[in-house]
């Protein structure tokens, strides 16, 4: 199931400026890493996919790189364990490694529903962003069920992965929290607009410093 970047990823200009509207985005020198995170639902994938192609860098897709066992597993309706999720994690670190040593900016779609797993995402970038897209339980389940090509299917795993979600602390991660009510569009440009912001200022994305957006 596991596939090259290459092959799960669209890209823009690899790093500078990319329009938005009138206005333009511009990504520090060596570039930013960012993880799109949530439960089953939440609209990673759309949402992911938008914000690379704003910010003119690289999306992969971490569903992409689960094995046939949990792939299967997830079919039949069984939640994956802390042990299914590890050697897929190690991959996806892998991944965020290579960006950060070679100077690229990455968006990353990964569920990333503890900080164990966050953690462990960071052993590839200490100063990786979670863009956390949070919504409600009716949302979510909405969307899921009007899905008809995904390999996540029922309420019961909803449910579970939302008891296991252990939610951004914004005082101790880097995380833009967003609500999912809003547009796709609408979310992807606050991200830019505040990563712009940021840069303008000269200040990195730091502990503590959570933006709570919303489509207002």
């Amino acid at each position: 199931m596991q596939q090259q970047a290459e092959g799960v990823s669209s890209t823009a200009s690899a790093q500078g400026s990319v329009a938005l509207d009138d206005e333009s985005v511009t990504l520090p020198e060596g570039g930013v890493r960012l993880v799109v995170m949530g439960v089953s639902g939440c609209g990673k994938s759309h949402v992911g996919q938008a914000l690379a192609a704003c910010l003119g860098t690289q999306f992969i897709d971490g569903d992409d790189y689960h094995g046939e066992a949990n792939v299967a597993k997830m079919a039949r309706g069984i939640p994956l364990n802390d042990e299914d999720r590890h050697g897929w994690l190690a991959r996806l670190v892998e991944l965020i490694d290579e960006a950060r040593r070679e100077g690229r900016s990455l968006v990353l779609a990964c569920s990333s529903l503890k900080r164990r797993y966050r953690d462990q995402l960071r052993g590839g970038d200490a100063a990786l962003g979670f863009v956390f897209l949070e919504g409600t339980r009716e949302l979510l389940l909405e969307r899921l069920e009007a899905r008809t090509d995904h390999f996540f299917k029922g309420a019961a795993m909803l449910d579970d992965q939302l008891a296991t979600l252990e939610v951004p602390e914004r005082e101790t991660e880097r995380v833009y929290t967003l609500d999912i009510s809003a547009t796709p569009q609408a979310l992807v440009e606050q991200v830019c607009q505040q990563l712009t912001a940021q840069h303008a200022s000269s200040k990195a994305l730091t502990p503590g410093a959570d933006s709570r957006l919303s489509a207002g």
